[in-house]
C-alpha cells in the first residue's frame, strides 16, 4: 500500500513539514514518487518514522538520530553500532524515568502534607 504525504502525515502524526525535514535532513530516504511526481510513502516507510517518532519522544537528539539512520541506509554491516546506539539511549532513557519517579514521589509526599493538612482544618 502506498500514501501521499498527506496521508503519510496523518497516520504518522508527524506534520508534512516536519516529513519533508526529515528527508531533507537524512532521517528518511527520500520516497518513491508517484507518476505525477509526488511522494508516494509505503508501509515500510511509515514504520520507520513510527521509530524515529519513538527515539525523539524518549529525547533521542536530532544528531544522534541522524547517525542512526545514515547507519540503517549502509546496511547490515552496521548493525552493531546501530544496537549500541540503542543500548546507550535506553540506559539515558531509564535514568530519566528514575529521576522522574524520584520527583513524583517528592510531588506525593508534598500532596499528602496538604492532604493531612486541609483534613485537620476541616474537623478543627
Amino acid at each position: 500500500m502506498t500514501y501521499a504525504i498527506a496521508q503519510a502525515a496523518e497516520r504518522s502524526g508527524l506534520s508534512i513539514d516536519t516529513l519533508r525535514y526529515y528527508e531533507r535532513i537524512g532521517l528518511v530516504e527520500p520516497p518513491a514518487r508517484d507518476s505525477g511526481g509526488r511522494r508516494s510513502y509505503t508501509d515500510e516507510d511509515l514504520a520507520w518514522l513510527e521509530f524515529l517518532t519513538k527515539l525523539r519522544t524518549t529525547g533521542m537528539p536530532i544528531r544522534m538520530m541522524r547517525e542512526y539512520a545514515q547507519l540503517r541506509m549502509r546496511g547490515l554491516g552496521t548493525r552493531a553500532r546501530r544496537q549500541q546506539i540503542l543500548v546507550d539511549h535506553r540506559t539515558d532513557v531509564l535514568n530519566r524515568i528514575a529521576e522522574l519517579q524520584t520527583c513524583v514521589a517528592a510531588l506525593n509526599y508534598k500532596i499528602g502534607m496538604y492532604d493531612e493538612q486541609l483534613q485537620e482544618e476541616a474537623t478543627a
